[in-house]
């Protein structure tokens, strides 16, 4: 399976995307920077990211809202 479920752009010749994927049998999920080559039109992932099991989401989001928490109570976001 290849999703893709979220992109947003991380500056301007750089995107940061989420997607489902799957990776030595394995259902992911990849969260990684995509960039723009100097000579290509497409922009193609980078190996700068992370790559974890599906069965590990429910980690994933206990984590993201800790940090949402955290970034709250110091007012960063």
């Amino acid at each position: 399976m290849e999703k893709d479920v979220a992109v947003f752009a991380k500056n301007k010749y750089q995107d940061v995307k989420v997607r489902i994927s799957e990776y030595q049998g394995n259902n992911v999920i990849d969260i990684r920077i995509w960039t723009q080559p100097p000579q290509g039109e497409e922009k193609v992932p980078t190996g700068k990211g992370i790559n974890i099991n599906v069965r590990l989401f429910p980690q994933l989001k206990e984590a993201i809202e800790k940090l949402e928490k955290e970034l709250k109570e110091n007012n960063l976001i």
